[in-house]
């Protein structure tokens, strides 16, 4: 089973393990903390920052 979903939420996948936020960071999210990155889903920030979210989803769920 997948740690991590598309749908979840940048502050969800955070809380689901704190190591995701190197992760996140590698790929251009700097502002983990912001209002926005609470509200915005993986699949959303995956797609404001040029990534693919399939490629986002297999290095998150690496972690597990």
């Amino acid at each position: 089973m997948e740690k991590f979903t598309k749908e979840m939420t940048i502050g969800e996948a955070l809380q689901v393990d704190i190591n995701a936020a190197p992760v996140l960071m590698e790929i251009g999210m700097h502002c983990l903390g912001c209002p926005s990155a609470q509200g915005e889903s993986l699949e959303e920030a995956a797609m404001v920052h040029g990534i693919p979210v399939e490629e986002l989803m297999e290095k998150l769920n690496a972690l597990a």
